[in-house]
């Protein structure tokens, strides 16, 4: 299969939808780097329409991403350093430069610290222990990078290990069982049963190490990424089954915001609903995934001439864009603004922030590495 636009316009949306989704957390009552003098419980009922499916999707479309980029040159060696050149300096820089600011605004905001930001980099961040419950130092959101890089080694590794008859055969097993009706009823069976297995509910911890439930989803997302860039079977059934994936989301999510609206907290208050609640996660987030694949196969599979840039353009949103949340919501906190005005100015400042460090960095030959780019101006990077 050629380049697929649509996919690339997926991917594009959904980072761009993280920049909202990680606002709202400044005004939900779950817990974040920067909170707002005024919750507002009821924004917890919109992030629920994306919660249970925008991490998965980002890992599939970055697998989808990574067999494009296989298929380039086969070689596992060459395939794992090429990801490696492509990921580890940004995560590097991000944890050493673009992070500390985040952890620092938690401690003043939320934990009473009252050192200056200099002061709390050069003495307290590189610790490597624990300051207010926080590890540090920290990648806070570039664990996605991270877990990206290792999924990268892993599958290298499987490909070089395995007989190159035995995972042709498994590709056609799978294009086989998920030809049909399968592709919406196989995947959600397995995470509903991931749910179960973690009943009554463990959190996702980003330490890598301890975070095992969500590793048996996000991996099996990027290997099915994977699949799907080389499989004719898989897409048809998507292109014959998006819109009952569809319907699946919405029945899902009605169910999720239901509860969600009932039960306005931190906590649900039993253990029988926490696992209904699971269950329809797990209908909402396949359904949903299925369903943006497949409208993005129909509606958006053409070029523009601001995708190339946009693509681009996505991976160093992704690095600078929590910082500027948490920072401009963290100092907004002294001036005891009404939630709209908070919520434009952290918008605008964030939009703004991440277009600067984008048009500012891919000028700045040394830089490019360091916020994922390539060092060649005239060649458009790859996707995540």
């Amino acid at each position: 299969m050629g380049r697929h636009y649509g996919m690339d316009w997926l991917r594009i949306g959904a980072f761009g939808l993280l920049i909202f989704y990680h606002i709202g957390l400044v005004f939900v009552h779950w817990a974040y780097h920067a909170k707002t003098a005024h919750p507002m419980p009821w924004v917890a009922v919109p992030l629920q329409a994306i919660n249970a499916w925008r991490l998965p999707l980002l890992f599939l479309v970055s697998g989808y991403a990574s067999r494009a980029i296989f298929t380039g040159d086969k070689r596992a060696g060459t395939f794992t350093w090429n990801r490696t050149k492509r990921l580890i300096p940004p995560l590097l820089f991000g944890v050493i430069v673009i992070v500390p600011v985040q952890p620092w605004i938690e401690l003043v905001t939320q934990h009473g610290y009252n050192r200056d930001f200099l002061t709390f980099w050069t003495r307290d961040y590189f610790r490597f222990g624990t300051l207010g419950g926080i590890a540090l130092p920290t990648w806070q959101h570039l664990w996605f990078v991270g877990y990206l890089w290792v999924y990268t080694v892993v599958l290298a590794i499987l490909l070089t290990l395995l007989p190159v008859h035995f995972t042709s055969a498994l590709s056609r097993w799978a294009d086989s069982v998920l030809s049909g009706p399968l592709i919406l009823a196989l995947p959600i069976a397995l995470l509903i049963g991931n749910w179960i297995w973690i009943y009554p509910g463990a959190r996702e911890t980003h330490g890598f190490i301890d975070d095992w439930p969500v590793h048996r989803v996000y991996f099996a997302m990027f290997l099915f990424g994977f699949l799907l860039r080389k499989s004719a079977a898989v897409w048809a059934a998507i292109r014959r089954w998006w819109r009952w994936a569809a319907v699946l989301a919405v029945g899902g999510y009605a169910v999720v915001a239901s509860i969600e609206i009932a039960y306005l907290g931190p906590y649900l208050p039993s253990r029988a609903l926490w696992f209904w609640f699971g269950v329809a996660r797990a209908v909402q987030s396949w359904g949903a995934i299925v369903a943006l694949i497949g409208i993005a196969d129909r509606y958006l599979n053409h070029d523009h001439r601001l995708r190339p840039m946009l693509t681009e353009a996505v991976f160093p949103f992704y690095l600078i864009h929590q910082t500027i949340i948490v920072l401009v919501a963290g100092e907004l906190l002294a001036f005891g603004l009404p939630p709209l005005a908070e919520f434009a100015i952290i918008l605008a400042a964030t939009i703004t922030g991440c277009w600067a460090f984008y048009r500012i960095g891919r000028e700045i030959g040394w830089l490019r590495p360091l916020i994922g780019l390539r060092t060649r101006l005239s060649r458009p990077a790859a996707a995540i």
